[in-house]
């Protein structure tokens, strides 16, 4: 009997966890963690860990589904030991994957316009004496790491602009769309651009550390401690402030932060899954102050630029990949960046761990058992855009608030499609739509299915909305 590859069990689980997790809570818990030996008498490996903290902090949240995956991956029930190490022998943190993609500096695209000028004049401009990288912000979230295609070159631009001229140039900049475009990777790219060639002060933060610092501080009574760290920086930018939604504590703290800032001419950038009019239970004079300022919107890469994105990865992983497997990647994962690469760098290190020559039918036969092919899973921007566009309407009328007929009829087609034709839970499609509740996609489904018995055109309009939703995936 073959000698079981416990190293290689371990690694193929790390690369399904990033895909499931994501990269910041996947690098949180997961970068520092190291594969350091098997025991075959007992079935078990060793994982090594910073700390009891950190041990058990992963053992209570993350302990079942490592079990469940390594079960899948191995065919057998592994236990897992952990021994804990000094943070210096950790491996290096695996670098994210999730909001954008590295290429060549070498790029031309970056920034073309007379308003910016290409990345490397700005690190050109850099200070003589280098100042320590920020703690708060990962480094290789650089404009140099961010290549721009038609769906991002608005944003980069602005972004490189306020990073030359922050507090001046845009402010205050709101970047919006969906998971895995990039939103994070632009954000950081113009915070780091100001720590590292300028002294100004810079803060990044999530909208979570956000609230619970603010929760944390009012519950001790300090909260001029959490007012004088954010409203005497040079720079604020806040991840995610959908995150904020129905929570007016913290919105009437925001208000009043983003206030002092901008009345003393200091930068502020926030991202945002949706645009500003489609927050819910928000402070409407919070949302003006949003409004008031640039917004860019992020659109998944095309076709062309999907291929291209695959092609530049490869290089930087020394990988030969097929011309072919490129092509059905990009025609098969249209969605955004973060899936997009996760499935291809799942792919090239499927290959390396099984030994196995990366080919079209190695390729297809993945994305088989994946179940993630075009023909399977849709995008929910895919079903919003085509649904909306099929009755004459606009994606912010199925996410809005109007309920004249046709509008509701429409966004009840499109929850019905998204709940079948997606991994998506009621309450996330709900938060798709608009931010409504579950119930609400409950009963959409449900009004669809009881027409579906009645009338019997409709199953004709849903099968052609289905082939154009995926048609229009394959060419954008």
């Amino acid at each position: 009997m073959a000698e079981l590859d416990y190293e290689g069990f371990w690694k193929e689980t790390l690369i399904q966890l990033q895909n499931d997790l994501g990269g910041e809570e996947f690098s949180g818990w997961f970068s520092e963690m190291k594969y350091l030996r098997c025991e075959v008498g007992k079935n078990s490996i060793v994982i090594g860990v910073p700390s009891a903290f950190h041990r058990d902090k992963v053992k209570s949240r993350y302990q079942n589904v490592i079990n469940s995956k390594l079960k899948q991956i191995s065919g057998s029930d592994i236990t897992i030991e952990y021994e804990i190490i000094r943070k210096s022998h950790a491996e290096e943190p695996i670098k994210s994957e999730t909001d954008a993609f590295e290429t060549d500096s070498r790029d031309e695209n970056l920034l073309k316009n007379d308003d910016s000028a290409p990345a490397d004049k700005a690190k050109a401009q850099k200070p003589a004496k280098k100042r320590e990288k920020h703690d708060q912000m990962q480094d290789y979230f650089t404009f140099d790491n961010y290549k721009i295609g038609e769906n991002n070159k608005f944003a980069a631009n602005a972004a490189l602009a306020i990073s030359k001229n922050p507090g001046k140039a845009y402010n205050p900049f709101l970047i919006f769309g969906g998971v895995g475009l990039g939103k994070t990777h632009l954000m950081q790219a113009i915070g780091i651009s100001i720590h590292e060639n300028t002294d100004k002060k810079v803060i990044f933060t999530t909208s979570e550390n956000f609230l619970n610092e603010y929760l944390d501080n009012l519950d001790k009574e300090t909260m001029n401690i959490f007012k004088n760290k954010y409203r005497f920086t040079d720079v604020l930018l806040i991840d995610d402030i959908q995150f904020f939604q129905n929570k007016p504590g913290v919105q009437e703290e925001l208000f009043h932060t983003f206030n002092a800032l901008a009345n003393a001419k200091k930068q502020l950038v926030f991202t945002c899954d949706r645009p500003p009019s489609e927050l819910k239970k928000f402070s409407e004079r919070l949302i003006s102050r949003f409004e008031q300022g640039l917004r860019a919107d992020l659109q998944p890469p095309r076709y062309e630029e999907r291929c291209v994105i695959l092609k530049s990865k490869a290089d930087s992983w020394n990988a030969e990949v097929p011309n072919e497997v490129i092509d059905y990647v990009s025609n098969n994962v249209s969605s955004n960046i973060r899936d997009l690469i996760s499935t291809f760098h799942n792919l090239i290190e499927y290959a390396k761990l099984t030994g196995k020559p990366l080919t079209l039918e190695t390729t297809q036969q993945r994305f088989k058992n994946w179940s993630i092919s075009r023909q399977d899973n849709f995008s929910i921007d895919d079903i919003i855009r085509v649904v909306s566009e099929y009755f004459s309407l606009t994606p912010n009328d199925l996410k809005g608030k109007k309920r004249s007929q046709n509008i509701v009829f429409a966004r009840q087609l499109a929850m019905y499609i998204g709940k079948e034709k997606t991994d998506y839970s009621t309450t996330e499609l709900g938060q798709e739509f608009g931010g409504r509740d579950h119930t609400t996609v409950m009963h959409s489904i449900e009004k669809i299915k009881g027409l579906l018995l009645k009338d019997s055109s409709m199953e004709n309009t849903i099968e052609n909305l289905k082939r154009s939703i995926k048609e229009f995936g394959a060419k954008h």
